[in-house]
């Protein structure tokens, strides 16, 4: 049973944080849309392997704060919200776990204040240094108006269009199987644009469901109830991200897990390859898997990330 949360207060908001055991503390940080609940097959194998397991839901994100504020949401805010859970938990530094957004989080915090950060372990997105130019006008010229991060730039389409029935972005987004990277490389450029206001307005989808009835419904409350404004508007902050890490040096110098999958298709074996000078110390894994890797695959992940803790004399439970 996933258990139930504890708040915190942390940079002006108030941060629901689910835990459970005793031990050395790793701390899973989510991305998007999703919630401390998508690592719910985590926090029991973690707690059984004898650890401390943590969660928070992020800001603008489940039963945390939503700030109103489109700037409330850039880099240094969120990272702000990750260094005061450490100071609530009385913790100098923590193993983390980050996937999709909770990826680029950690990525920026190995630049920001990798003290805070004993090792990590990444899902999915890997390290990319700072582009030359603003990288949402690279992306509207290489994918045009449709790709969905830049669409989500200057309009309020996607937030009124999830939050009008939550229930259908879970049902056509949170899937398994949906492309298969070869089959995704076979189809001219146009069609390899991921929209997902196209995604939700198709009739059918592929793969399979990855929530049972009881799990969408607590993803499906939680939107409900918050909406996806909060969440859209991290990815509102990307100009403003990209502006504020002007001049940093782009070198993670945090031990690194990479796991990656082999059909997340918006990322190609080349961009894995590609981390390798800027991230000297460096563990990289590939499942047969979607985006959704810690939930699609729950057992091999937990395995690997045990391995690996275990293997790092982290587990002293």
């Amino acid at each position: 049973m996933f258990p139930d949360p504890h708040f915190v207060n942390t940079n002006g908001i108030r941060m629901a944080v689910y835990e459970q055991g005793q031990g050395e503390p790793v701390i899973f940080v989510h991305g998007f849309p999703e919630l401390a609940f998508s690592w719910r097959f985590q926090l029991p194998a973690l707690t059984d392997a004898g650890f401390r397991a943590i969660a928070p839901d992020q800001r603008g994100y489940g039963r945390t704060t939503a700030p109103p504020n489109v700037e409330d949401y850039r880099i240094e805010e969120l990272i702000a919200d990750i260094n005061g859970l450490l100071d609530a938990l009385e913790l100098e530094s923590a193993v983390f776990v980050g996937h999709d957004w909770g990826a680029l989080v950690l990525w920026h915090m190995c630049l920001l204040c990798p003290e805070r950060i004993k090792k990590q372990a990444i899902l999915n997105i890997p390290f990319w240094p700072r582009p030359p130019s603003d990288p949402i006008e690279l992306a509207r010229q290489r994918l045009g108006d449709d790709f969905y991060i830049v669409n989500f730039q200057g309009s309020d389409e996607a937030d009124r269009t999830f939050a009008e029935d939550p229930g259908l972005v879970f049902d056509r987004l949170m899937r398994k199987s949906q492309v298969v990277r070869a089959e995704f490389e076979m189809l001219p450029p146009e069609k390899r644009v991921i929209s997902l206001l196209k995604t939700i307005s198709r009739t059918e989808s592929s793969g399979d469901p990855i929530l049972n009835a009881a799990e969408r419904e607590y993803f499906v409350s939680a939107f409900t109830r918050s909406g996806f404004t909060g969440p859209i508007n991290w990815y509102r902050n990307w100009s403003r991200n990209w502006e504020s890490m002007e001049g940093v040096p782009q070198i993670i110098n945090v031990p690194t897990l990479f796991i990656g999958a082999e059909n997340d298709v918006l990322i190609s074996p080349e961009n894995i390859e590609g981390m390798k000078p800027f991230v000297p110390d460096l563990k990289i894994h590939t499942l047969d898997c979607g985006h959704w890797t810690q939930q699609e695959r729950p057992d091999e992940v937990n395995r690997i990330l045990i391995d690996w803790l275990t293997a790092l004399g982290t587990c002293h439970g």
